[in-house]
C-alpha cells in the first residue's frame, strides 16, 4: 500500500480553500444586490402607500370638489354638474376666462383623477369646457 503524499493533500486543501473563497465572494455579490433591490422596492411600496392614501380618499375629494364647484364664480359661469357613482362630469357652453382659470387651479393643484378634458377657446374671454374626474 502506498502512502499518500503531504503535497497532494496541501494541494486538496488550498483547493477546497479557493473553491469556498470564491463561493463566499458570490454570496456576497449576491447578498449586495439583493440590498439594492430590497431598498428599492420599498421606496417604491412607501410611494404607492402615499399615493394610494391620497387618491382613495373619496369622500373627502367629493366633499373638496362640491367646495370648489359652489364658488360663487363658478355659479356665474353656469358650470352643468353631474355626479355619477364613481365619476362627475362639468361642463360648460360658455365659461368666462377668470371662472376657468380658479377652476383649473383647483381642480389641476387637487388630488383629482381626471380622465378627460377638453377646452375649446370660443373667443378672447370666453371658452367651452368639459371634464371628467372619477374615484
Amino acid at each position: 500500500m502506498r502512502a499518500i503524499n503531504p503535497i497532494y493533500i496541501g494541494l486538496l486543501l488550498v483547493s477546497i480553500l479557493a473553491m469556498s473563497i470564491f463561493s463566499l465572494n458570490s454570496a456576497k455579490t449576491e447578498l449586495r444586490e439583493s440590498k439594492v433591490s430590497f431598498k428599492e422596492s420599498s421606496k417604491i411600496a412607501n410611494e404607492l402607500s402615499g399615493l394610494k392614501k391620497v387618491y382613495l380618499k373619496n369622500s373627502s375629494s367629493q366633499k373638496n370638489l362640491k367646495r370648489i364647484l359652489n364658488q360663487k364664480i363658478l355659479k356665474e359661469a353656469k358650470l352643468d354638474v353631474k355626479f355619477k357613482k364613481n365619476s362627475v362630469s362639468l361642463e360648460s357652453k360658455k365659461m368666462g376666462k377668470r371662472a376657468l382659470d380658479f377652476l383649473m387651479t383647483n381642480i389641476l393643484n387637487g388630488t383629482y383623477n381626471v380622465t378627460s378634458m377638453k377646452i375649446k377657446k370660443l373667443n378672447k374671454s370666453k371658452a367651452s369646457f368639459e371634464m371628467e374626474i372619477r374615484w
